[in-house]
């Protein structure tokens, strides 16, 4: 972890944690925090513990649609689709960007452009602390499950396959 001051998008992210009330830190890594097994690497913690952000473009609405998954589960499209009742589809880096104002690796569960639809892994509440991504490929910060549902305003879901 660095001393050096947070880079523009990680203190966005950490801005948006103070909007909230919360006291999180957004912290910065040397090594890239950009996919679940990097960030459990980087942290020194379970693969489970990382909240990845999914992003997903909804299909008729042209919305947003956040998945924040445990970074052990894969996410089922078709749940995900019939939890919002719309049909969802994979977002490019452009529609990433455009929505939340992060590129792909490094999106936050909070602080987006625009207000996205919010589905939250109901395994990420059976653990007692959880990392997410802070604005870039490098940050991260660390929260409890009930942040992440308070910050989120999120809807708790059976979001992986089976």
């Amino acid at each position: 972890m660095s001393g050096t001051p947070l880079k523009a998008a990680a203190q966005r992210v950490q801005d948006a944690l103070a909007a909230k009330g919360l006291t999180l830190e957004v912290k910065q890594f040397p090594d890239s925090t950009r996919s679940a097994a990097e960030a459990a690497a980087a942290i020194g913690c379970e693969v489970d513990q990382i909240a990845k952000a999914l992003i997903f473009r909804a299909v008729e609405s042209d919305r947003p649609v956040l998945v924040v998954a445990s970074g052990a589960n894969r996410v089922d499209e078709a749940k995900v689709s019939a939890l919002i009742g719309e049909q969802i589809g994979r977002a490019d880096a452009a529609f990433v960007r455009e929505k939340t104002g992060y590129s792909i690796g490094g999106v936050p569960p909070v602080g987006h452009a625009t207000e996205p639809v919010v589905l939250l892994d109901e395994d990420l509440l059976d653990l007692a602390e959880i990392w997410a991504a802070a604005g870039t490929p490098n940050a991260v910060f660390r929260l409890t499950p009930d942040n992440l549902v308070a910050l989120t305003g999120g809807r708790v879901a059976e979001v992986k396959p089976g």
